[in-house]
């Protein structure tokens, strides 16, 4: 079969240019019978069967590095980022076919949300701005965040904050999320730089910035504020869960960037929050004890209702609360995953996880059960 794919010119952080190639031919890998493993994870209402065989690629034609996040788009497509320059974005249908494939410049391919605007849906890429060498070495260069079509046209790019004067020469920029407002307004969150979150307008015009190291009280400091997510659950209220995944939370702030809660997650490193109905979903990259020692390799995925507790951990323990606070909590005895990332939930409530340094391998589907 013949395949091709687009090639998606590498774009400077103050961007001057991208060239996208033909559009791909859309094809999909013969399907293999593969069924979901026999284990049940979860917990409550949120059991599932894990499918590790769900997507449909050959690593020689589809190779994979980290598969970081994941998005469905209106026609029900899952749009996936990864950092493999071979094929940054992979698109699958639910059933694991791979559809299209294209993106050779995003070293850091890193975060990934979807706008729909006008009828038309938009992408949002992150590049954190580090990458590694064919020997296996971080290097690191400053990020980017991009505004395409679907099929990878530019719209505009964000650069390096410095370049409007918001940052210090000694603040790094690397950028590893972003998300959209019902009015067009773009979040960014500098995760793995100086830990801002930095609103724009949909033109991607500064309107200002908040977060960072030096507030004077510390609530509304963020310490690895690797996501961003905009909460529209109240419709007369919207709000920003904030990811500060060293500090184990969420940190909710109002779109102007003034600081309401925290979501405590002992022992979770959370990545983005994921809304789907009432609910808030995340990946959970590691996690640690209560004597504070952390594992690699010991992701999971955790879900909460609307009142913000924790009611399943879907590859990690169960959650246990005592007076109304929630324990420390760890994977689970039989682990499914390595590091949770993203996920992404479907309209049969299937979770799709992306993660992060897991052996190159695609993204795993939960059967809802």
């Amino acid at each position: 079969m013949e395949k091709s794919r687009r090639n998606f010119i590498k774009n400077s952080a103050i961007a001057s240019a991208l060239v996208a190639a033909a559009p791909a031919k859309s094809f999909a890998i013969l399907h293999q019978d593969m069924k979901p493993n026999d284990q049940t994870i979860g917990q409550g209402e949120f059991t599932y069967k894990a499918d590790k065989n769900w997507a449909k690629i050959s690593v020689n034609s589809n190779p994979l590095a980290n598969c970081h996040e994941m998005v469905q788009d209106s026609k029900g497509r899952l749009i996936m980022l990864g950092d493999h320059t071979h094929n940054n974005i992979l698109i699958f249908d639910k059933s694991g076919n791979l559809l299209d494939y294209w993106g050779t410049s995003l070293p850091g391919g890193h975060g990934l949300s979807i706008s729909k605007e006008g009828g038309e849906d938009f992408l949002l890429l992150t590049d954190c701005g580090w990458a590694q060498d064919r020997t296996g070495n971080n290097y690191g260069q400053s990020g980017q965040v991009l505004k395409t079509t679907l099929d990878g046209k530019l719209i505009f790019a964000i650069g390096h904050p410095r370049t409007i004067g918001i940052y210090k020469d000694d603040e790094p920029f690397k950028p590893t999320e972003t998300a959209v407002a019902p009015n067009g307004d773009i979040y960014v969150a500098d995760g793995y730089g100086s830990d801002y979150i930095i609103h724009y307008n949909s033109k991607g015009q500064y309107i200002n910035h908040f977060g960072g190291h030096h507030n004077i009280n510390k609530d509304h400091n963020l310490v690895n504020a690797h996501g961003v997510t905009v909460d529209i659950r109240d419709k007369n209220n919207p709000t920003l869960i904030c990811t500060s995944r060293e500090e184990n939370c969420f940190k909710v702030f109002t779109l102007d960037g003034k600081f309401i809660k925290r979501i405590d997650m002992p022992g979770m490193y959370v990545c983005r929050a994921v809304i789907n109905e009432q609910n808030i979903y995340a990946g959970v990259c590691w996690s640690k004890d209560a004597a504070g020692k952390r594992f690699d390799y010991s992701g999971f995925v955790t879900v909460l209702d609307a009142k913000d507790k924790v009611v399943s951990n879907p590859g990690g323990a169960a959650p246990v609360y005592k007076n109304g606070v929630l324990q420390q909590t760890l994977q689970s005895v039989n682990p499914i995953f390595q590091h949770g990332h993203d996920v992404c939930v479907d309209e049969d409530k299937n979770v799709y996880v992306c993660q992060w340094n897991a052996y190159h391998t695609a993204p795993v589907k939960l059967i809802r059960v």
